[in-house]
């Protein structure tokens, strides 16, 4: 719990009352996110999430809450028809008094989402996983009738991996920061792999790999848990909620949940996969979203996760190169520390990629009769 002073208490309280919420009894710093400021609220009646938008990364702000709002009215009316609850199992954006879904102070963007209590974790198992690759899976399932185009991009291609490893290049060329030999190495790999960036771009080029209305951010950290059941039972930020493919949620959600250590571990040791991982969340999600999935896509489910990671990992390098602009860091070699953890994890997942594709080969065996 990151605890604030008392004027940035005070001057919350203030931004709250533009919500129409009052009656503050506490509001401290919440979670561990890269991109938002975030502050749980609690009141004499109520809990609320509250954050501070980053604007850097969102810069359209109008289009963002309209997704949200969008996509949240649709999975309220699925839940409701499957007898869920759906103040439980999706997000309520709690407007302000002047109607808008966010409130707007200076250069300053905040927004308020009714709280819902679960358990947020940063540590998988394979139960954990099953549960997760279920839970986003159904999340696939209740928006395949949603069309895609009403969407807008919310960060023009997002996981457009090719454009990522040409931003990586002009980063690597200018050197604004002057920390490019000490990068080398990074940069070496990257130029190697530039071939794994196109894999699934080039597929949805050519029809094979067809767009949907896709989360495309599946951290395990991005779901709340029930504590008793274990069910993974709500999808949290859905900042970056828009076009694109299956496998980018498949993929980020195994970029995280096969890691066995963090994304900015140090000690290359330490930097490992779970294969029983992998098996877990596979067998979730082709549980829920396999019958509806292609045969391009049943094919590249296993490289996924290797192309999602590679992905980040030119991202926090990208960053480190540009002076640390779009993550949040801990100190000033956060984000080489998390580029080469996560080009670590790609070698990883290369030496394990055959056993990757049988064990991707049984889940779909298993539910090919379903």
């Amino acid at each position: 719990m990151v605890q604030l002073t008392i004027k940035q208490q005070q001057e919350l309280c203030e931004i709250l009352a533009k919500f129409g919420i009052h009656e503050v009894r506490d509001v401290h710093g919440h979670g561990d996110g890269h991109i938002h400021s975030t502050y749980l609220v609690t009141t004499a009646y109520a809990k609320y999430i509250m954050q501070k938008v980053n604007t850097v990364a969102f810069r359209d702000v109008d289009a963002l809450m309209q997704n949200i709002e969008l996509v949240t009215a649709h999975l309220k009316k699925k839940l409701a028809q499957a007898g869920k609850n759906p103040l439980r199992h999706t997000l309520t954006v709690h407007r302000a008094l002047d109607g808008a879904p966010y409130y707007r102070e200076y250069n300053h963007v905040y927004r308020v989402y009714l709280f819902i209590e679960g358990e947020s974790r940063n540590q998988a198992n394979p139960a954990d996983m099953e549960a997760a690759g279920a839970a986003f899976g159904e999340f696939q399932n209740m928006l395949a009738d949603f069309p895609s185009s009403c969407l807008d991009e919310t960060i023009p291609h997002f996981h457009d991996t090719p454009r990522r490893m040409d931003n990586l290049e002009k980063s690597i060329e200018a050197d604004v920061m002057g920390r490019r030999a000490e990068c080398e190495d990074l940069i070496a790999f990257a130029r190697a792999h530039a071939d794994l960036a196109h894999s699934v771009t080039d597929e949805i080029a050519k029809g094979l790999v067809p767009l949907r209305v896709t989360h495309n951010d599946t951290k395990l950290n991005n779901l709340l848990f029930d504590p008793k059941t274990n069910e993974a039972f709500c999808v949290l930020d859905l900042d970056t909620v828009m076009p694109g493919s299956l496998l980018y949620d498949f993929g980020d959600a195994l970029r995280f949940g096969m890691a066995t250590a963090p994304e900015d571990e140090r000690d290359e040791a330490k930097i490992g996969i779970s294969l029983d991982n992998y098996r877990g969340f596979t067998r979730g999600f082709v549980r829920e979203a396999g019958n509806a999935m292609t045969d391009k896509e049943k094919e590249l489910l296993p490289l996924s996760p290797l192309l999602l990671t590679f992905e980040c990992g030119i991202r926090f390098l990208t960053d480190y190169l540009d002076g640390d602009k779009y993550f949040h860091i801990a100190c000033p070699d956060h984000n080489l520390a998390r580029a080469r953890n996560q080009l670590t994890l790609v070698r990883r997942m290369e030496e394990a990629y055959e056993t990757m594709k049988q064990i991707t080969e049984e889940v779909l065996n298993e539910n090919s009769g379903s």
